[in-house]
């Protein structure tokens, strides 16, 4: 039984020390933005659509997020408080456990918040603190614990005596609350304190007058619970969840040869046996099969990739390439391309919006744009498909078994049929008929000493 009723994301935060003009939650950690990664573990503890308290630049979060989440609006930034009263209007229709977290904690693992509410659910606690352990908690609110091993009370950094700064165990700005409790206790908040503003860690001090039971729930990683406030905070976050994508690859059989210099996004689906060099980067919901090598310095985005086929030094976007194909070095792969098995796709070519056929190959220094290449054929170097009138993209259509020779334009809308060869140097714009052989350039002519007499005109009109 899931035991989490809903969960509140606070999101209104200005983010002034971004320094940017996007929302803070909105900056991306390994490709997308720090809001979506909380979203989604809210998604993972609850079946009800989680609740985003924005408030800054609130139109930008609403847009990247839509309907997935419902949305409660801080118009004031009062503190945390007064953050979660904005959302008491869901909360009071809900009964059961509420999730109250930080919208800039992108490392959180939905793990650790269902491990704090099952905490809460069995100790019968009304109001549960997530904490974790830090050798230096400098600048953190401290966790003070009753004899009891309960949560006695949450001090801030500034606040504390000599004794309490010695406590390692630090305030998370993550709860689990008993709604009910939760609701009763907003009620007996204030903002008589320098800031001026509501704190949701009063709401702690008010259950624990009030006779609530409350207490805190220490997370293994104190890695996850890194919030975001800076530039310089989202490049170590972002590394550290590079680090843990890349740990769960290597369990799962993938080879990283440097994981330090591997670049791969959440989404990123790779089978067992394949081997990554550094400098790939593969983004969005990527899938590489079995077996294959990506050799250094590769963008690969939104594609399948099958078994046992290698890459190298190439761009990738939104295609299909199947099985033992090799592609690059320095190949262009735009979207919509599907290459097939045992393809050859060489270094400079560029394919777009294209069929490739199982055992084709198109080695070098060629551009195929809305084309349909068929099985076995052979693309000679510097072969153009040209695909575009200046009004409207045609397609070109090369059937199985074809030869195109090298610096051949295909004039499209045209059509090569079965087994025709093309001769090198040609600009066809006819379809060729099956296994015909179609040459379309001009007949050579040599022009016996046309350098001298070149040259002795030119001395000619020099004397004048």
């Amino acid at each position: 039984m899931n035991k989490c009723a809903v969960v509140v994301i606070l999101a209104a935060g200005e983010g002034t020390r971004m320094k940017s003009a996007k929302a803070k939650v909105m900056h991306k950690v390994c490709g997308y933005p720090i809001i979506e990664h909380v979203v989604r573990t809210a998604e993972e503890i609850s079946e009800s659509l989680p609740v985003v308290v924005v408030g800054h630049r609130a139109e930008q979060i609403e847009q990247y997020l839509g309907q997935r989440v419902r949305y409660a609006y801080q118009a004031q930034r009062l503190g945390t408080g007064h953050a979660v009263m904005v959302a008491r209007p869901v909360l009071e229709k809900t009964d059961g456990y509420v999730v109250v977290v930080a919208g800039d904690i992108p490392l959180i693992r939905s793990c650790t918040l269902q491990k704090m509410v099952r905490f809460a659910y069995e100790g019968r606690y009304d109001a549960v603190a997530l904490s974790a352990i830090l050798e230096d908690p400098t600048g953190y609110g401290r966790i003070i614990r009753d004899d009891a091993g309960d949560l006695e009370r949450i001090v801030e950094h500034k606040d504390a005596t000599d004794e309490q700064r010695q406590v390692k165990e630090i305030n998370v700005s993550a709860y689990c609350f008993n709604i009910r409790a939760l609701l009763a206790s907003l009620d007996g908040l204030d903002n008589h304190n320098t800031q001026g503003e509501y704190y949701l860690t009063d709401v702690i001090h008010i259950m624990k007058e009030r006779g609530n039971r409350v207490g805190a729930f220490v997370t293994w990683d104190a890695d996850e619970v890194l919030g975001i406030n800076t530039r310089v905070q989202l490049a170590e976050v972002e590394q550290k969840m590079r680090q843990r994508i890349n740990r769960r690859h290597m369990e799962n059989g993938v080879t990283l040869i440097d994981p330090n210099n591997t670049y791969i996004e959440p989404d990123v689906v790779i089978g067992c046996d394949t081997i990554i060099y550094p400098g790939n980067v593969l983004e969005g919901r990527t899938v590489i099969g079995e077996e294959c090598i990506l050799y250094p310095n590769s963008r690969i985005v939104n594609s399948l990739i099958g078994n046992r086929t290698q890459i190298q030094a190439s761009v990738i976007l939104d295609s299909k390439i199947g099985d033992e194909t090799t592609v690059g070095p320095y190949a262009y792969i735009r979207p919509g391309s599907d290459i097939g098995n045992e393809v050859r796709i060489g270094d400079f070519v560029e394919i777009k919006n294209s069929s490739i056929g199982d055992g084709s190959k198109v080695s070098h220094l060629s551009y195929v744009g809305d084309g349909s290449i068929g099985r076995d054929v052979n693309i000679g170097c510097g072969t153009v498909f040209v695909n575009y009138d200046g009004l409207k993209k045609h397609r070109a259509v090369v059937e199985d078994n074809a030869f195109i020779g090298c610096n051949v334009n295909l004039i499209a809308p045209v059509t090569i049929r079965k087994g025709a060869y093309i001769a090198a140097g040609s600009t066809i714009t006819e379809e060729v008929p099956e296994k015909a052989l179609a040459i379309a350039r001009a007949r050579q002519v040599n022009k016996e000493g046309w350098v001298e007499r070149r040259q002795l005109k030119k001395k000619g009109e020099g004397d004048k």
